[in-house]
């Protein structure tokens, strides 16, 4: 039996594990929460969105399907969870263009991320940019700040990348975010 590897991209220091291996971003942080919970690193999650199911459709005895539903409440925030005794909130998006639409991302999400970081929490939106293969954590107080007070309707990839925080990608976890927290957020800690 042959195994093909996976060839390097040419001009790509940051090998899109996302991309090449076919993974939607969700299911990567997914993955990296999953390796974080398992090692006991973290116990971080994310959180289900409320719904009200209206119609249920069942084709065969055995399987139903889910064909009318609403939403309960609105969201917050994708993932909270707990590491190393702070509290964890955030929001994960994704643009295949080099900019952040706010359409992307609701008011209500917004005002809960500085909710928490008034709250002594760590906030933070995690943005990743499909078509340059990079993925980025952004503080709450910056999305915040341009959000409510810029006069755009996005913030571009050149803004997030000066901002923000790169991620690096690899296989366990899949996106290391919380190596970006032990280093801007947690340094004083480690002291």
């Amino acid at each position: 039996m042959a195994i093909k590897y996976p060839t390097p991209q040419k001009n790509n220091t940051h090998v899109n594990h996302i991309k090449s291996q076919g993974m939607l971003f969700e299911n990567a942080l997914n993955l990296s929460n999953e390796y974080y919970l398992k090692k006991g690193i973290a116990n971080i999650h994310k959180k289900p969105t409320p719904i009200q199911v209206v119609k249920v459709d069942y084709p065969k005895r055995s399987a139903s399907r889910i064909v009318e539903a609403y939403y309960k409440t609105p969201s917050t925030t994708d993932y909270n969870g707990v590491y190393r005794g702070k509290y964890i909130d955030f929001e994960a998006k994704e643009t295949k263009s080099l900019r952040f639409p706010f359409r992307n991302i609701s008011e209500h999400q917004i005002n809960h991320l500085a909710r928490v970081s008034r709250h002594g929490g760590i906030a933070f939106i995690i943005i990743a940019f499909t078509s340059v293969g990079e993925v980025y954590l952004l503080d709450a107080s910056i999305m915040v700040e341009r959000f409510f007070h810029d006069k755009k309707q996005h913030i571009s990839y050149d803004e997030v990348k000066e901002s923000g925080h790169l991620i690096k990608q690899g296989y366990q976890p899949r996106l290391a975010y919380l190596d970006v927290i032990d280093e801007f957020y947690l340094k004083e800690d480690t002291l």
